[in-house]
């Protein structure tokens, strides 16, 4: 029985460390591509939008998380930094689309919707961002999501081969973004085993010239 305590001590100190530094490789790969400023942040002619869902309690909240990303992208499009919008989401069921909902959105704020281009199948971060180079024959753009998300993204498209920046929509602080950032460390460790398994989208598909 001790044996086994100590064993299982062992290996969860292993996955706290293998975590631990999972979460340090990211932000380290992320250096000197995050942007909080308008001002300050290089042009790109696509802005990649990172999905999310408007409501959060049944549809009787809006999600921040949505909220702020939204605000981001229209004001880099407002201030010239970027040409035109992909928003990436999720669209797997017929009550659930992530993409046209932002598109509404965006058109609301004043966005043409000639500049908006949806992708349909973003159902992960690596969904979105693969997709990004392999369907719509990106190369470089701009990612649009809080800073931690940006962080794993910005991950995911330096080992695809893509020239990133991203700029950080504003962050969400008490009980609520602490949950979603305790969640992001265990996704980042899914981000590395990902990229070290060469693991791909979902789906793909036929090319879209953006």
């Amino acid at each position: 029985m001790n044996k086994l305590i100590k064993r299982g001590i062992k290996l969860g100190v292993i996955l706290i460390l293998a975590i631990l530094l999972a979460n340090y490789h990211i932000n380290y790969t992320a250096k000197g591509k995050l942007y909080n400023s308008i001002e300050n942040i290089p042009k790109n002619r696509v802005g990649l939008v990172l999905g999310a869902g408007k409501y959060v309690d049944s549809g009787n909240h809006v999600n921040l998380y949505y909220k702020y990303r939204l605000e981001a992208a229209f004001l880099l499009y407002q201030n010239k930094k970027i040409e035109y919008l992909l928003i990436s989401g999720d669209n797997s069921t017929v009550d659930y689309d992530e993409p046209s909902t932002f598109k509404q959105d965006l058109i609301d704020l004043g966005v043409p919707e000639d500049k908006i281009i949806l992708d349909y199948a973003g159902f992960r971060t690596l969904d979105s961002v693969v997709r990004a180079k392999k369907i719509f024959g990106l190369d470089s753009f701009t990612i649009i999501s809080q800073q931690f998300h940006n962080q794993r993204a910005i991950y995911l498209a330096e080992n695809n081969d893509l020239n990133v920046i991203a700029f950080n929509a504003k962050a969400i602080k008490g009980r609520y973004g602490f949950k979603t950032k305790i969640r992001e460390y265990l996704a980042r460790t899914k981000a590395i085993i990902d990229v070290v398994i060469y693991k791909q989208p979902k789906f793909l598909g036929p090319k879209i010239k953006l």
